[in-house]
């Protein structure tokens, strides 16, 4: 996104949606019948992807929790969101005002993401109910191999490729992964080449949300193999 991001607000073409690899793939849920897509250029993107809040330069950010939408699910709380930010330095929450848990509508799953930095706003988008994902084609291997880093387990079946969640892993994946890659976006005010601002941000959520987390927590939760010698 083209500097300064929050002081004015943006264009069509200064809204940063993330990484299409991963958070803007369209999905195709059992329950919702969307097909993939695949990646989508920042051209594509509607106008209003949500409502914008402008910038008053106070200080503290407020959160908003909307309506979720008809069969679709917030998995994390504002409490859970300020306990995650509360870890990051507090330099870094400067120019952070509004924290949206919003709506899935029928429009947006056109275009579906987990989440959004759009001017001094982190937009986080809810997850299906049953915490299920189902896609048509094959997912890139970057996907496989973060959401994996967090829990999401994979199931392959005829031509289908299955995305499952249970509740502490999409939780953990929302707050250590999609929140803190946003706000990466937010504190990344020097890069403009779109290129450049996604693997800074991708570099942010790893060192400042993932590795400041209980990474041997998560590893202990996963299921241990053990292998047997004769």
């Amino acid at each position: 996104m083209n500097s300064p991001r929050r002081r004015q607000k943006p264009s069509k073409r200064t809204v940063k949606k993330t990484a299409p690899a991963r958070r803007a793939r369209v999905r195709e849920y059992s329950k919702a019948a969307r097909r993939s897509l695949g990646r989508y250029g920042r051209e594509n993107m509607f106008d209003a992807p949500e409502i914008y809040h402008e910038p008053t330069g106070k200080d503290g950010f407020e959160i908003i929790v909307a309506d979720p939408g008809y069969e679709y699910c917030h998995v994390v709380t504002p409490d859970q969101v300020r306990t995650c930010l509360d870890r990051l330095p507090p330099e870094f929450l400067k120019g952070l005002e509004v924290i949206q848990l919003s709506t899935m509508t029928k429009k947006k799953r056109l275009l579906p993401c987990y989440g959004l930095q759009w001017g001094c706003a982190i937009y986080l988008y809810p997850f299906h109910e049953s915490l299920e994902e189902d896609f048509a084609t094959p997912p890139p291997m970057q996907m496989v191999i973060e959401t994996k880093m967090y829990g999401g387990r994979w199931v392959h079946t005829d031509n289908l490729w299955k995305l499952i969640w249970t509740e502490s892993t999409a939780r953990d994946y929302h707050l250590n992964n999609i929140l803190v890659h946003e706000l990466g976006h937010l504190v990344d005010t020097w890069n403009t080449n779109s290129a450049d601002q996604e693997r800074y941000a991708e570099w942010f959520a790893i060192e400042y949300g993932y590795r400041r987390t209980s990474v041997k927590t998560r590893r202990r939760s996963r299921k241990t193999r053990r292998r047997h010698h004769r």
